[in-house]
C-alpha cells in the first residue's frame, strides 16, 4: 500500500474526505485540522492500495490541490489491519501491475538530470569499459555495465514519448547527448595516457578474445536491447528495482562506447564504427521497448 498525504485548504478538506469515502482501496483516513503551516491548511493522511493510487492522485489534482496545497506519496511496508486487507481486496487489479504516472514522471525526471553525479558515474563506467577492453577482461566490462547510469535518461525518453512531455524529453536528451560525448572524450584522454605510460601495449583491437562480443552487431543485439528495455521499464513501473541489475548487465551501451574510444586510439576505425552502431542499436532498442511497455500499461489502465 501507499500513504497519500494531502495539505488542503480548509474549504477543500471535506471534498478530499468525500473522495476518500468513495474511492475503492482506501483505508485509514486521518485528519489534522489546521496542522499545515506552509502552505496553510489541514493535513489529511490516507492509506490506499497501489492499484487505486493513480486514480486517487488524479482526482486530488483535479481539486486543484497542487496549486493551493500539496500531495505527497510514500510507499508503506507491512500494513496489519482488517481495513487495510479489505481495501486491497476492494481495489481493482493487482498492485504489481499498477502504474503511478506521477511517481514515474518524478523518478525518471530525477534520474535523467545532467548532474555532476550522473556525469561522474558515466565517466567511471566508460573508464572501466576502456580498461576492460585494454586488458581483454570481460569481468571488468561487466562491472562497467553495472555502474553505467544511462538507463535513467533512456527510461525518461520512453516516458516522455508516451506521456508527451517535451520538457522531460529535452532533459533526457541533454543528459545523453552531452554526457556520452563528454565521457568518451575523457576516456580517450585516459586511454592515450595509459598507452603513453606504457601500462598497456595494445596495437589492435582485432585480436581480443574475451570482449570482442561488444562490437559484433547482429539481430540478437536488437533483441537483447528490446528485452532489457522491457524488463527495465517493468521494474520501474512495478517498483521492483532488483531487476534493474540484470538489465544493466545484459546491454552493451557503456562497453560499446568504451570500445569505440579504444579502437579509435589504435586506428581501428572500422571496429570503432561497429561499436558506435552497437551503441545506437542498444539505445534505440531500450527506448522502443520502454515505449511499448508503457503504452500497453496505459491501454490496460484506460480500458
Amino acid at each position: 500500500m501507499l500513504q497519500i498525504r494531502v495539505i488542503a485548504p480548509a474549504e477543500l478538506t471535506e471534498s478530499v474526505l468525500e473522495l476518500c469515502r468513495h474511492t475503492p482501496g482506501v483505508a485509514h483516513v486521518v485528519v489534522h485540522r489546521g496542522a499545515a503551516v506552509e502552505p496553510a491548511g489541514d493535513l489529511v493522511a490516507v492509506d490506499v492500495a497501489r492499484e487505486s493510487a493513480d486514480r486517487m492522485v488524479g482526482r486530488l489534482k483535479a481539486l486543484g490541490l497542487t496549486d493551493d496545497g500539496a500531495i505527497t506519496l510514500e510507499a508503506l511496508g507491512t500494513v496489519l489491519s482488517k481495513a487495510g486487507f479489505r481495501a486491497d481486496d476492494e481495489a481493482e487489479g493487482d498492485g504489481a501491475d499498477a502504474v503511478l504516472w506521477d511517481e514515474l514522471l518524478a523518478r525518471t525526471r530525477e534520474e535523467s538530470s545532467l548532474s555532476v553525479t550522473f556525469l561522474a558515474f558515466l565517466c567511471i563506467a566508460r573508464l572501466l569499459a576502456a580498461v576492460g577492453v585494454l586488458t581483454d577482461s570481460a569481468v571488468t566490462v561487466v562491472g562497467a555495465m553495472v555502474v553505467g547510469p544511462e538507463f535513467g535518461p533512456l527510461a525518461a525518453l520512453a516516458v516522455a514519448l508516451v506521456r508527451r512531455r517535451a520538457a522531460l524529453a529535452r532533459r533526457a536528451a541533454a543528459a545523453l547527448l552531452i554526457g556520452f560525448p563528454l565521457a568518451m572524450v575523457l576516456t580517450g584522454v585516459a586511454t592515450l595516457g595509459f598507452e603513453a605510460l606504457g601500462w598497456v601495449a595494445l596495437t589492435s583491437t582485432r585480436n581480443l578474445e574475451q570482449v570482442d562480443f561488444i562490437f559484433q552487431v547482429g539481430p540478437f543485439s536488437f533483441v537483447v536491447a528490446l528485452l532489457a528495455g522491457a524488463a527495465g521499464m517493468l521494474s520501474l513501473v512495478s517498483a521492483k528495482s532488483a531487476a534493474l541489475v540484470g538489465v544493466f548487465i545484459s546491454v552493451t551501451t557503456v562497453p560499446a562506447a568504451g570500445f569505440a574510444v579504444v579502437a579509435a586510439t589504435v586506428g581501428d576505425w572500422d571496429i570503432a564504427a561497429y561499436s558506435v552502431l552497437q551503441l545506437m542499436v542498444n539505445l534505440i532498442g531500450i527506448v522502443a521497448a520502454g515505449v511499448v511497455v508503457l503504452a500497453a500499461h496505459r491501454r490496460l489502465h484506460d480500458a
